[in-house]
């Protein structure tokens, strides 16, 4: 008899056979069944045989396939016939239970076509382990709720809503959509929502609706960046405005030297202080531009709210006629979300992972083209090796002081003895975003 190559206890192997890429093995099980699977009654015969496929692992870069020698049984007692039920196998899928598992953990990292190549399956049924396996992580897998909790959008295919740990820098969820029933949907069903003390988000109505129906006890603050960058949209919109005039050298240079107009005035150098004064001199509307966005930028230089608004008020209305219409997506923008902009000011939240967030889009969408959003989001999720986890230790119970004879505490002796060991509890504080854009980049996922 052909050795046990297949490593599986309950089976016999009776023939190995072997091509360019595959291995074929025959093989039946070692015991044979006892009683009847539908009544239980021991007064059953053997009724024949019939061969039955088993996909398996792939074995020294081959398919395998197993061909289970399975017997048919009659029982005496109730009639009926039935086949034996095969160990470590999924008789639904036809495969071993640790061919499911394997791909299923392949499914996260790699293309649904490179796993059914290699298996011998179709595409379709790895689909179904994919799903079957992100279905099982997400009943396994818990990110810990935080206290700062951050909204924000990535585009893959199209705007998803993004849930992060503002404090710890991490992912803890990627929704289908933005729209205000799912992110209610998903409030609704967050573990310790009580617990959200803060909200950073985009200026995105849905966003502050749901936080305001379903935790309202979390104050809502607009993160800085969104702010300052249509400040930067402004001036880019009044940049752009004056390409007409400009001449084919002049509109490059000018393409180049955007970048020094964005920057803010304290961080040039002086060749960029020079080049900058050399437009705003020759073009005073582009001058005036750059300083609105730079006096803008000065009210988050402010130390308390009431600065903040007055600093606000002041740049209001030192808007130029001319330069409103350009400005006018920012202006409208701090009236309808003035309050929740200014609250910034009590609470210096911000979403620290928002550049990453930028670098995140870039990366999944090199990577992500030919992958569905499921498929996307479980890479992020649930691969392994990216968790942020944190060890804590246990709540401090008081000891009771145990009573010896009539109202004795324990000896001297027994107060110094070591104390128990505890064990320290894991929190898992979700997707750790830099390092999921460096598997992304490095095409490790």
């Amino acid at each position: 008899m052909p050795t046990n190559i297949l490593n599986l206890p309950a089976f016999d192997v009776l023939e190995v056979a072997e091509d360019e890429h595959d291995y074929h093995i025959r093989v039946e099980t070692k015991q044979s069944p006892k009683v009847c699977a539908c009544c239980g009654s021991d007064n059953i015969i053997g009724s024949g045989r019939r061969e039955n496929l088993v996909k398996d692992l792939p074995m020294h870069g081959k398919r395998v396939g197993i061909y289970v020698n399975l017997r048919r049984m009659k029982c005496h007692a109730c009639g009926k016939t039935f086949s034996e039920t095969l160990p470590d196998v999924d008789d639904k899928r036809g495969m071993t239970n640790r061919l499911l598992e394997w791909a299923g953990k392949q499914s996260v990292r790699r293309t649904f076509t490179s796993i059914a190549d290699e298996v011998g399956i179709s595409e379709a049924s790895v689909r179904a382990l994919f799903k079957d396996y992100v279905t099982k992580l997400e009943s396994q897998i818990k990110f810990e709720t935080p206290q700062w909790l951050g909204m924000d959008e990535i585009y893959l295919i199209k705007p998803r809503g993004v849930i992060a740990n503002v404090q710890d820098n991490t992912m803890i969820d990627l929704l289908v959509n933005r729209n205000k029933e799912t992110i209610i949907h998903y409030l609704s069903n967050l573990k310790g929502k009580e617990q959200v003390k803060y909200v950073t988000m985009d200026m995105w109505k849905p966003y502050r609706e749901a936080c305001q129906q379903v935790i309202p006890q979390a104050k809502i603050i607009i993160d800085k960046f969104h702010v300052v960058r249509m400040a930067n949209n402004a001036l880019e919109s009044v940049r752009k405005s004056l390409r007409e005039s400009l001449t084919a050298k002049e509109r490059r240079t000018l393409m180049h030297d955007r970048f020094i107009l964005l920057k803010r005035e304290r961080d040039l150098n002086e060749e960029e202080i020079l080049l900058l004064s050399g437009w705003t001199l020759n073009y005073p509307l582009l001058g005036e531009a750059y300083r609105l966005k730079e006096s803008f930028y000065g009210i988050y230089d402010a130390t308390i709210k009431a600065e903040a608004q007055q600093r606000y008020q002041s740049w209001l209305h030192s808007i130029p006629s001319d330069l409103l219409l350009d400005f006018a997506d920012l202006t409208r923008a701090c009236e309808n979300w003035h309050p929740w902009i200014m609250n910034y000011f009590d609470h210096r939240i911000t979403n620290a992972y928002t550049e990453s967030l930028n670098n995140l889009i870039r990366a999944t969408n090199r990577k992500g083209r030919g992958y569905s959003f499921e498929a996307l989001r479980a890479k992020m999720l649930f691969s392994e090796g990216l968790f942020k986890k944190e060890k804590v230790k246990p709540k401090f119970n008081r000891r009771r002081q145990e009573e010896v004879g009539f109202y004795m505490s324990r000896t001297l002796m027994d107060c110094y003895a070591p104390p128990e060991p505890t064990t320290q509890i894991e929190k898992n504080l979700g997707v750790d975003i830099n390092k999921l854009i460096e598997l992304l980049e490095a095409e490790q996922i």
